[in-house]
């Protein structure tokens, strides 16, 4: 029995048993504050399967280039957005509220994307916002709830050709006139939407929390095709979305399951399941793969939360590696090299091309390191002119070298940061917890 055959079999054994203010360090533009007190560990090898090659190569990353742009969940369709460049020193631009942040019972969901000069976004009250990308001002604001409903978290947002497309928490997928906030259409789909839609040839896609994948036609909401998955009960709250490379669409689901669709037509070219068999205790118990799958270079990778991550050859959908590691969080892929947040907080470096461990380092995991109280959630890594950046639910902003792991700078922020941060035009942004855009260039 294979892992795929053992993981269905256990499914199957579920349901039968269901019926019965800021400061900052140099590199963000301020003087470095005093050294906290503590003991600092910073490269962490502990485990049998979480071990650092001791031959690997240095690291080898490609220069950094310039974006003008951020349209998509995780930047481009494949997510694979490698060295981008932003100024040796940042300063704060600007900072500007768009509407009602996360809370016990709705949570902000969704990176903002950034396109012909605007920073779109959706709060958790699936109010759609944009701003002025240099200034912060608001252009406009629609609120999209409809009238005979309340309730339900915000989804994501995607920009194409000067629309903006809405998944929303109401099961409705919104076209929007990205210069004016007109809708131009709105369809209701099988279930609500967690995560952004992504836009690629004139085709929409998008998941609904029923595990099912719906593709529309950009230019009037037709229905083109569906995909199903296997529907989970309880999963975790956070969204994802297609990654789309020519004519491949790869879909993940809370399930754990992964589809490599063709994207004309939904038919499936193959799948995989993101769960290890030998998954204990109550992180292995939500099969979620919340982390974007990146698309590069012919090779898919994905990381689930019940602790698997696989890259696979996109054509055949044969395995070339897979590590017992479980994460959230969208990796960041640049040149050979794959750099990732564990569970456990860790953010590990990794050959992409045979998986192996590079280097190890350990994030805070408590506010209050002795009681170890206060969860601290990390998000990220993004990739931006030599520096890996992770923002933290404390309300610290890491600034890690890709190459040794080593922590070189810290910033506080006046809230929470939940959403990984994004890089357009030069400008890093970060969408904080009580629904502030904060802009440094």
């Amino acid at each position: 029995m294979d892992r795929r055959q053992a993981w269905r079999a256990g499914i199957l054994a579920l349901s039968l048993l269901s019926l019965a203010g800021c400061s900052s360090g140099e590199w963000f533009g301020n003087k470095s504050a005093p050294p906290l007190p503590g003991k600092r560990i910073q490269v962490l090898a502990t485990g049998p399967r979480l071990k650092v090659d001791p031959n690997a190569a240095p690291i080898a990353l490609p220069p950094p280039a310039p974006n003008s742009s951020w349209p998509e969940p995780g930047g481009l369709t494949n997510h694979a957005m490698q060295h981008m460049e932003i100024p040796a020193v940042l300063h704060l631009a600007w900072s500007a509220n768009v509407g009602a942040g996360s809370t016990a019972r709705v949570k902000l969901l969704s990176q903002p994307v950034v396109a012909d000069g605007r920073v779109f976004t959706v709060d958790s009250r699936n109010l759609v916002t944009a701003l002025d990308a240099r200034t912060g001002h608001q252009i406009w604001q629609v609120d999209l709830t409809p009238s005979d409903v309340s309730g339900g978290s915000g989804g994501g947002v995607a920009f194409w050709h000067g629309r903006l497309f809405v998944a929303t928490g109401f099961a409705q997928l919104v076209a929007m006139n990205a210069s004016n906030g007109k809708i131009l259409w709105r369809r209701t789909l099988s279930g609500p939407m967690r995560g952004a839609p992504t836009v690629r040839a004139g085709r929409v896609f998008v998941i609904t929390v029923d595990d099912q994948t719906h593709c529309l036609a950009a230019a009037n909401g037709q229905e083109l095709w569906t995909h199903q998955g296997i529907s989970e009960q309880a999963a975790l709250l956070a969204g994802t979305s297609p990654a789309v490379d020519g004519n491949v669409v790869v879909v993940p689901y809370s399930s754990g399951e992964l589809f490599a669709l063709r994207a004309e037509n939904g038919t499936v070219l193959w799948q995989d399941q993101l769960s290890s068999i030998s998954r204990t205790g109550e992180v292995g118990t939500l099969t979620d793969i919340t982390a974007l799958p990146i698309i590069d270079h012919g090779r898919v990778y994905a990381i689930g939360h019940a602790n698997m991550m696989v890259a696979i050859d996109m054509r055949t959908g044969r395995q070339i590696w897979e590590h017992e590691i479980g994460g959230t969080d969208t990796p960041w892929i640049a040149g050979n090299y794959l750099f990732l947040i564990t569970n456990d907080n860790k953010v590990l470096a990794m050959n992409a091309r045979n998986g192996n461990l590079v280097w190890m380092t350990q994030l805070p995991k408590w506010t209050d390191t002795e009681d170890q109280s206060g969860p601290i959630v990390w998000t990220g890594p993004l990739l931006a002119s030599n520096r890996l950046i992770v923002a933290g639910s404390n309300g610290k902003v890491l600034s890690i070298s890709p190459y040794t792991g080593k922590i070189l700078g810290r910033m506080n922020m006046a809230s929470g940061v939940s959403i990984p941060p994004v890089v357009a035009d030069g400008t890093l942004y970060f969408y904080t917890n009580d629904a502030n855009i904060v802009a440094y260039r």
